[in-house]
């Protein structure tokens, strides 16, 4: 593309709005959809262009980017009644930065590229949210690598990174990957944390006595903090997780992987939600085994 290109932008949630806002920042034109019109005002306000239907939204662009909750959420976005399929003219791109299991990917890449003949491009991201506000995405890329490489400057408003890692699926495939480590990380501090503290432990002081040994990760700095002090608002939820290790379980069988961690945890975070959990901060699933110590005793 010459010019600069129009994007457009559906699902304006926890991730959605900072790298929407990231865009504009850029100089980019941007358009907005949401299944809640409400969350759209502040962007408005800030100059996006609010669109009453995905379908509407596809007719204004020329790259469509989706961040949006689980497979069938892409799926009415994408395909439904009013949605990006059946704009007149649709956009010739379509990045998705959902999680969502390859196989499934696939398959929407294919209808889409079957009724359009646009591109489609899986593009997961890791970094939450404080990443999105802040430009320090990581995106793993799935799709034509002459396409990516042209929509990486558009990327780059939100991500220090962008890899591509293969065909498309191949996206979707690394997220999942990077998501088995999230999640094994989080059941490991989540015990370490209940054991320090019922040993008497200065919880507050451990990320810094561990910091620049083995243990050290991203992960200890950030959640240990939350689990101390609980957040007021959950950057990241036990549902979200759960459904990403769901489509992970999905992928193992397929690929014949024998997993002996990841049940765990996945039924770590079963009993989460089934505890009315669901919607809690990741941090806070250390709640359970701290429980269940306290019951023990």
């Amino acid at each position: 593309m010459t010019r600069t290109p129009r994007v457009g932008f559906c699902g304006i949630g926890r991730m959605g709005e900072p790298m929407t806002r990231r865009l504009m920042a850029a100089g980019y034109e941007v358009a907005v959809w949401n299944r809640s019109s409400a969350k759209l005002g502040s962007l408005a306000a800030a100059g996006a262009v609010a669109k009453a239907t995905p379908q509407a939204l596809g007719e204004s662009v020329d790259i469509a980017l989706l961040c949006l909750g689980d497979g069938q959420a892409v799926e009415d976005v994408v395909f439904g009644a009013h949605g990006l399929a059946q704009a007149a003219t649709p956009p010739a791109c379509l990045i998705d930065h959902s999680t969502l299991s390859p196989a499934f990917t696939r398959v929407l890449a294919g209808r889409w590229t079957a009724a359009t003949g646009g591109v489609w491009i899986d593009a997961p991201v890791s970094g939450g949210t404080d990443g999105a506000a802040h430009g320090k995405l990581a995106i793993m890329a799935g799709g034509p690598a002459d396409t990516i490489e042209a929509v990486t400057p558009v990327l780059r408003a939100y991500a220090s990174r962008v890899t591509r890692m293969g065909d498309v699926g191949a996206g979707q495939t690394t997220k999942l990957a990077n998501q088995a480590i999230v999640a094994t990380t989080l059941a490991g501090l989540a015990e370490a944390f209940v054991l320090a503290k019922r040993s008497g432990i200065d919880t507050a002081a451990l990320p810094s006595a561990l910091q620049g040994g083995w243990a050290d990760s991203v992960l200890l700095q950030t959640l240990w903090p939350r689990m101390v002090t609980p957040p007021e608002h959950a950057t990241g939820t036990v549902r979200v997780l759960l459904k990403d290790l769901d489509a992970i379980a999905e992928l193992a069988e397929a690929s014949a992987t024998v997993q002996r961690v990841l049940p765990e945890v996945r039924r770590l975070l079963q009993d989460a939600v089934r505890r009315g959990m669901g919607g809690w901060d990741l941090s806070q699933v250390f709640r359970i085994g701290e429980a269940e110590s306290q019951a023990g005793a």
